[in-house]
């Protein structure tokens, strides 16, 4: 009886394997755990009064677009809002090249159903986000992996990989902060890869979550605005971006801006998919924002999540918290930063040690799609305290030197 179902599923889901992510989650919520594994906005900073309202807003101003079932596309006010928004990053396009999406993770989920064949190449950074990674294990890519460093994706590796022949289905990036590591795609390196992109008819899907949360300089441009600047409308980039992280996770909408041909097959796709997006979640999401929450609101992300981020780069420079020839990065912005351990640490051991000392991440393993990295973690900052972030860098420093 219980093979009835198991002995059924389909080949490309057999390698299906549980988010370590979604896992920690289930103990992280003890009351005396500081979690550093999941990627949690602070929930100090949800602004449930204007949520609140806008909920009552909807109801009483559009209670049918709130409560009934809506067009594929989106709710065509929030459509309008979003073609704004990305409007004054230099994504130049009508509303009706915006698709509202579950979050930008859905967005992910539809484009690997729609352009990945069993075996197909996808070129994706090395160290890449592990949602991404679930989205596709049924669609069983060939990935094409390339390298980064501190400048982010190394152009130059997939100019020689081009050059060589291959002819990825799409190129999959996080431009800005990515997740895991914090890096971000350095000006000249967008430049170069638009031009290969252009060069190579190579379609890019840029996803870009965390682009507003920077705590030093100014937004980084995103591919898809250079591309428009290159070709007068959308060509090669794919753009997914979400209100989970300004907004509010558990609203559930995200965006994909994309060539209309591609637009299009996305919108049959998503028919079958689950109709349309919560229409009570995008009119909530449009009447909150309408008035121009988020223009007040960002600034206070990004005040909160700069000192956390902070107090963590300090806490891990202090004096005998880390083992002699740790490393980690110094993100501009977004939610995380990278640490790798000296080459004999496996960081799979060391989480057991640091459950222990009540204090969690993620193993860096599981962001290397080709394996490796078993000596690496990400560290979330903005989820706690600076206080804290200080007592849990203490608690992970004794979890390491337990182990030495």
């Amino acid at each position: 009886m219980d093979s009835l179902w198991t002995d059924r599923i389909a080949a490309g889901a057999l390698g299906m394997r549980s988010s370590a992510i979604r896992d920690l989650l289930k103990l992280t919520t003890q009351p005396d755990m500081i979690s550093f594994a999941g990627g949690l906005p602070a929930p100090e900073l949800f602004p449930t009064e204007e949520i609140a309202a806008a909920s009552e807003q909807a109801l009483v101003e559009a209670p049918l677009a709130t409560l009934q079932y809506g067009p594929t596309e989106g709710f065509a006010p929030l459509r309008e809002m979003v073609a704004g928004w990305v409007g004054r990053l230099g994504l130049s396009v009508p509303a009706d090249q915006v698709l509202i999406t579950a979050g930008s993770q859905q967005g992910l989920d539809m484009i690997g159903r729609l352009l990945i064949d069993p075996g197909a190449p996808v070129a994706i950074e090395e160290i890449t986000y592990l949602g991404a990674l679930q989205a596709w294990q049924t669609c069983q890519p060939n990935y094409l992996r390339l390298p980064i460093d501190e400048g982010g994706l190394d152009v130059e590796a997939l100019a020689a990989l081009l050059a060589g022949g291959a002819r990825p289905r799409f190129l999959y990036i996080v431009s800005c902060f990515q997740n895991p590591t914090g890096v971000t795609l350095a000006p000249e390196r967008r430049a170069r890869l638009v031009e290969l992109a252009a060069r190579y008819s190579l379609p890019i899907v840029e996803d870009d979550p965390y682009g507003e949360l920077y705590y030093e300089g100014q937004r980084t441009t995103p591919l898809a605005a250079l591309d428009i600047a290159m070709h007068g409308e959308p060509r090669h980039v794919v753009y997914l971006g979400t209100l989970s992280k300004l907004l509010a996770p558990g609203l559930r909408v995200g965006w994909i801006v994309a060539p209309r041909p591609l637009l299009d097959q996305l919108v049959m796709l998503k028919q079958g998919l689950d109709l349309h997006t919560g229409s009570m979640a995008q009119a909530v999401a449009y009447y909150a924002c309408r008035d121009g929450l988020l223009d007040q609101h960002i600034p206070r992300i990004r005040a909160l999540y700069g000192e956390r981020r902070d107090a963590m780069l300090a806490a891990l420079a202090g004096e005998r918290a880390m083992p002699a020839g740790t490393r980690w990065t110094r993100p501009g912005g977004g939610m995380f930063l990278w640490l790798t351990l000296p080459e004999q640490i496996e960081a799979e051991a060391l989480l057991e040690r640091a459950l222990a000392q009540k204090v969690a991440f993620v193993p860096g393993h599981q962001f290397h799609p080709g394996g490796g990295g078993a000596n690496t973690m990400r560290l979330n900052f903005s989820h706690s305290g600076p206080a804290q972030i200080v007592e849990g860098v203490r608690r992970l420093g004794a979890a390491l030197w337990a182990g030495a």
